[in-house]
């Protein structure tokens, strides 16, 4: 069986479902079917997730499996939350702690406190830039 394509080669907006077929008896069921959010990972997608799956959840154990660091499988599992059409709340909190950190930087510039050197310094250092 072939796996049923969900972006439309045409004009790439999501496709539907309007017939089921049953592979036993042949009845067929017609109508206009919505598909999951599941149906439309890709393949990378799917593997990434029977693998998570598989390890109940440990991503430790997953970057260990594909020989990854553990940010490059954190960073897969945000696109696969991402993919699914979940907001990732944990990045979230992340953003907001990162904004906040900024703020402070350029508080402490603004006051003197810190040197424009030294701000440029902290605010790379933030974006994981040496």
């Amino acid at each position: 069986m072939y796996k049923a394509p969900v972006i439309c080669p045409v004009c790439n907006k999501k496709m539907h479902i309007e017939v089921l077929r049953c592979s036993n008896c042949n009845s067929k069921l017609e109508g206009n079917f919505e598909l999951n959010e599941f149906a439309t990972l890709s393949d990378e997608n799917i593997q990434f997730l029977r693998l998570y799956l598989l390890n109940r959840g440990n991503l430790s154990k997953v970057s260990e499996i594909l020989n990854l660091s553990y940010p490059t499988v954190l960073n897969k599992f945000n696109k696969l939350l991402s993919d699914l059409g979940y907001k990732d709340e944990a990045s979230k909190d992340e953003s907001i702690e990162e904004n906040n950190k900024k703020r402070k930087i350029i508080e402490d510039l603004e006051k003197g406190l810190i040197e424009p050197k030294e701000a440029i310094k902290k605010l790379k250092s933030l974006k994981g830039e040496k």
